[in-house]
C-alpha cells in the first residue's frame, strides 16, 4: 500500500498543478465582465467543486488494472458497449420529450413510464461502464500522441485526463458594432431556455451589447470536461482537442489565450486540427468498422448539434452548403458593420437566420456573439470565421510542417498573430 501510495502521490501533485493552473484560466477579470457578472450572480458554474469531485474519481481510476489484464481487444469492445448505451439513452429521452410536449398527452408521466424506468436503467449501467470506458479513452488517446511524437520522454504531458458530465454553458458577449469576444462567462448546466432568453434580452437592452449563451462540447479545464453524447469520433475529437489546450497552457500561445482575438483564434484553431487529427488515427486504429457510421460522423455546424438526436433536425436539403452560405453571411455583417450601420447587419443576420432554418439548421440567434464565438473555430475553411486571416495562416503552418508534432512545437511558442505571419511567410 505505501509503495503505491509514493507512486500515486508525484501525479497526484501535477494533477493538482494543473487544476489550479487551467481552472484559474477560466476567470476573466476586464471591465466588460464586470459589468455583466452584475447579471449572473448565483448562475456562474462552479469549477472548483467540478475539479475536486473528478479528481477524486480519476485518482480511484488510476487503481483500475484495467490496461493490463483486458486485450486491446476487449478494451476496444468495452467502449463501444458504452457509446451503444448512450445512444439508446438518447432515444429512450427523446421519446420522453415527445410525450411531454405533446399537447395531446393528459398524464405524461404515466404514458412515460416504461421509458422513464428504460432511462433509470440504463443511466446506472452507464454510471458502472463510464470509468472503464473513460480510462480506455485516455490510454489510446495519449497513445496516439506519443506515436506522433508529441510528449515529453515518452509520456504526454500533462497526462491525459477526462471525464463526462453535464458541461456549463457559455455566456458570450460582443459589442454591437463589431465582432469581438469581450466576455465568456460559464454558466450552470441545467439554465431552462426561458432563463437564457431572459438574461440575453436583458444584457442586449440595458448593457447596449450582443449576447448568446450556447452549448460547448468540452472546456480545457483540469481534467478536461467533455461532453457525454454517443458520437464516438466528436468525443475522441473533442478528448484530443481539451488536452492539446491542456498542454498549450503551459507554453507561450496558450498563456496568451485572451490577450487579443487574433491569439484566442490561433489557439482554437490549434486545437481544432490536433483533435481532428488525433481522433481520425485513434478510429482508425481501434474503432475502424465505426469510421463514416451515423455514431461517429460529425456534424459540420454548431457542437451542440453534436449531442441532439438527428429527429429533433428539420430536414437538411441535401444540396445546401452550410459552410459555403455562413461565410458569406460574415462577410456581408462585416461590410455593413465596417460602414457603421449596425441596425442594418442586425435585420441582415435575422433575415439569414430564418434562411438557414428553413433548410434545416436550427439557430436561435444569430448575431455579432454568435460570429464571435463561432468564428474562432477555423480549422476547415469557410464558415463562421468569414475573411479573417489567422484561419487560413494557422492552416497553412500545418501543410508546411513535417509532422503534427512539428506543427504543435512551432506554433506553442507563437506570441502573437505576427510571429505567425512571419513563419508562414
Amino acid at each position: 500500500m505505501y509503495k503505491q501510495m509514493r507512486l500515486w502521490l508525484p501525479n497526484l501533485f501535477f494533477l493538482l498543478l494543473m487544476a489550479i493552473l487551467l481552472s484559474t484560466s477560466v476567470v476573466q477579470y476586464t471591465t466588460p465582465v464586470e459589468k455583466v457578472r452584475r447579471y449572473t450572480g448565483g448562475i456562474e458554474y462552479n469549477y472548483v467543486d467540478w475539479v475536486s469531485q473528478a479528481l477524486s474519481q480519476k485518482a480511484g481510476q488510476s487503481q483500475l488494472s484495467l490496461l493490463q489484464h483486458v486485450s486491446a481487444a476487449d478494451q476496444a469492445g468495452l467502449v463501444l458497449r458504452y457509446f451503444e448505451l448512450i445512444r439508446r439513452l438518447e432515444e429512450v429521452q427523446w421519446r420522453v420529450e415527445l410525450i411531454y410536449t405533446d399537447p395531446g398527452v393528459k398524464h405524461p408521466q404515466a404514458v412515460a413510464s416504461v421509458l422513464l424506468n428504460e432511462e433509470s436503467d440504463l443511466e446506472s449501467a452507464l454510471s458502472t461502464l463510464a470509468p472503464l470506458a473513460e480510462t480506455v479513452l485516455q490510454h489510446q488517446v495519449a497513445e496516439m500522441f506519443q506515436e506522433q511524437g508529441i510528449g515529453f520522454i515518452g509520456e504526454s504531458l500533462p497526462p491525459v485526463l477526462f471525464h463526462s458530465s453535464p458541461l456549463p454553458k457559455a455566456l458570450i458577449v460582443s459589442p454591437r458594432d463589431k465582432i469581438q469576444e469581450d466576455v465568456n462567462i460559464s454558466l450552470l448546466a441545467d439554465l431552462s431556455l426561458e432563463d437564457i432568453d431572459a438574461l440575453e434580452t436583458r444584457l442586449d437592452q440595458e448593457l447596449d451589447v450582443s449576447t448568446l449563451v450556447v452549448d460547448v462540447g468540452g472546456i480545457g479545464v483540469y481534467p478536461t470536461m467533455v461532453q457525454r453524447t454517443s458520437n464516438m469520433e466528436w468525443t475522441i475529437d473533442t478528448i484530443a482537442h481539451e488536452w492539446t489546450h491542456n498542454y498549450l497552457t503551459l507554453r507561450p500561445l496558450g498563456m496568451r489565450y485572451d490577450k487579443t482575438p487574433e491569439l484566442r483564434t490561433m489557439n482554437e484553431t490549434t486545437a481544432s486540427i490536433v483533435g481532428t487529427e488525433i481522433s481520425r488515427l485513434v478510429m482508425e486504429r481501434y474503432y475502424p468498422q465505426s469510421l463514416g457510421s451515423i455514431n461517429s460522423r460529425k456534424l459540420a455546424f454548431q457542437p451542440q448539434s453534436a449531442f441532439r438526436p438527428q429527429a429533433a433536425l428539420a430536414p437538411v436539403r441535401q444540396d445546401f452548403d452550410f459552410r459555403a452560405e455562413m461565410h458569406l453571411t460574415r462577410v456581408k455583417v462585416d461590410e455593413l458593420l465596417s460602414l457603421g450601420q449596425v441596425e442594418e447587419a442586425e435585420h441582415y443576420m435575422e433575415q439569414r437566420r430564418v434562411y438557414f432554418v428553413q433548410n434545416g439548421y436550427m439557430i436561435r440567434k444569430l448575431n455579432q456573439a454568435y460570429f464571435a464565438f463561432y468564428g474562432a473555430y477555423a480549422a476547415t475553411p469557410g464558415g463562421a470565421a468569414g475573411e479573417d486571416p489567422v484561419g487560413p495562416a494557422v492552416r497553412k503552418l500545418r501543410a508546411d510542417a513535417v509532422s503534427l508534432a512539428d506543427f504543435l512545437r512551432r506554433i506553442a511558442h507563437m506570441r502573437s498573430f505576427t510571429d505567425l505571419q512571419k513563419s508562414v511567410q
